[in-house]
């Protein structure tokens, strides 16, 4: 096996400085020419295995230390530069090494103003939604990734396309299939008769990396067997809708004035993803068993052969004229915390909401996998929502996977509770109390919250030496 070349050029210089020790000096020491020296710390010659020895031996250095390794600073300072404000300034990661090695503190510097910086930027954006919920606009906004500026505009606008839903009720009936047929089937049929595309479902082993992946050449679209049939039959859809509805499709795309071609694509591929729910659950049929069935999840996944997580997306779609449904909103995050996206009728609504509350029924989810949790909330404002929230299954593991598992959470006002199962559910159960929450913990301030994980930006903190309240973040 070969030898994993060591270069420590500027380690071993900063060792030579602190000791106050010339090249020649230390070169004597450790039995090298001033010039072999030189090479090794302009990095031009790596170290060998008996020049480590003696460098431990005669200056007491530890050989992990000289060995390196990219450490957390070099982490941090790879993070910092994939920032978009930063991104396409490094060709590759060896100067970033160099710079970690040859100036540490110098390094650690940079870091602290990045930190700063990012702080700020959280700030202005916590501040922005303050005033905002204040009827104050604000033109304040940091450097976005694609896929920030994607979600921003699908969440601020009403999640629903007209021309989509037209064409995809269309040739939902054109496949002349009911409710309860196999409508996979149908769809693969499709494929094979005007595409000549076939569907296969591969090992994991085959592919290991991918969820789905079209061989243009042989003309056949392979699915992982990690997919429950329910993904598989999005999938599937998704590959027709990019055939049958692309026409519709690209004229919803060019309504977006995105700054980057990847962000188009992101937001085609999000439009393909809806194109394909709306084939699955047509528009009609989806909306008048959703009414029947007082809007019980469970029960329209079941009826239309999809996910927990594809019945709840849809509903929030529900809002075309004359045939409107509830207007819910929906939230999914994984069991960090993290936001995976948010979408609703009417826009999510931000102001109103937030959704980032830690009191949430959807961070309790992961406690009680698979149950649906049911509760009322109230915001500071006294506005009140009706909450429904279930973890989600998520792509097929193997034993040694440890995947993303996420959550969902549907909403929405308190008033319709009598139009849904959850409501009525509610009512009947007489848990009439409603749990307050706030938009977000820099944004809330409800005297006393056990779950209050950062102070308010609106108030100073009022810690006190003489008495402590129940928060760790007290305030004024």
């Amino acid at each position: 096996m070969a030898e994993n070349k060591i270069f420590a050029g500027p380690r071993i210089r900063r060792i030579r400085n602190s000791l106050g020790l010339t090249q020649t000096a230390m070169a004597e020491a450790l039995g090298i020419s001033p010039s072999y020296l030189n090479l090794i710390e302009r990095n031009q010659r790596p170290l060998t295995v008996q020049l480590i020895l003696k460098l431990s031996e005669t200056y007491e250095v530890d050989a992990g230390d000289l060995q390196g390794g990219r450490g957390e600073v070099f982490n941090e300072l790879k993070a910092m530069f994939s920032d978009p404000l930063l991104a396409g300034e490094l060709p590759g990661e060896q100067e970033l090494a160099e710079i970690t090695d040859a100036a540490p503190n110098v390094s650690a510097g940079v870091l602290k103003l990045y930190r700063a910086y990012r702080e700020q930027q959280t700030r202005l954006s916590d501040l922005s939604a303050l005033l905002a919920r204040e009827g104050h606009a604000t033109a304040i906004a940091g450097t976005r990734l694609p896929i920030d500026e994607v979600h921003e505009v699908f969440e601020t606008r009403p999640n629903f396309f007209a021309e989509i839903e037209t064409a995809a009720e269309a040739f939902h009936g054109a496949l002349g299939v009911t409710t309860g047929d196999d409508l996979s089937a149908a769809l693969k049929g499709w494929l094979r008769r005007e595409r000549e595309i076939s569907v296969r479902v591969l090992p994991v082993a085959t592919m290991p990396n991918w969820r789905r992946r079209f061989d243009r050449h042989s003309g056949r679209l392979f699915l992982s067997e990690r997919l429950s049939h329910a993904d598989r039959q999005r999938e599937i859809a998704m590959e027709v809708a990019r055939y049958a509805l692309s026409e519709v499709i690209e004229a919803e795309g060019k309504t977006f004035s995105f700054s980057s071609n990847e962000a188009q694509r992101l937001a085609r591929f999000e439009l393909m993803r809806y194109a394909a729910h709306s084939l699955v659950m047509p528009y009609g049929l989806f909306h008048q068993a959703a009414q029947r069935l007082a809007y019980d999840v469970d029960i329209l996944a079941s009826r239309f052969q999809v996910s927990f997580e594809q019945a709840a997306n849809r509903l929030t779609t529900l809002q075309r004229s004359g045939a409107p449904g509830l207007p819910f909103f929906m939230l999914e995050v994984d069991n960090a915390g993290n936001r995976f996206r948010r979408g609703g009728a009417r826009g999510f609504p931000v102001q109103r909401f937030g959704g980032e509350c830690p009191k949430l029924p959807i961070h309790a989810a992961f406690a009680q996998p698979g149950q649906v949790i049911v509760e009322a909330a109230e915001m500071p404002d006294g506005t009140a929502f009706l909450l429904v929230a279930r973890t989600l299954e998520g792509l097929r593991a193997g034993f040694e996977d440890r995947p993303r598992r996420t959550a969902i959470l549907i909403g929405c006002d308190l008033q319709l509770k009598d139009e849904t199962i959850y409501g009525r559910h509610l009512v009947a159960a007489g848990r009439a109390h409603s749990t307050p929450i706030g938009p977000s913990c820099r944004l809330c301030e409800r005297q006393g919250c056990l779950a209050r994980a950062e102070p308010p930006l609106t108030r100073p903190l009022g810690l006190d030496e003489m008495a402590t309240g129940l928060s760790a973040f007290d305030f004024q």
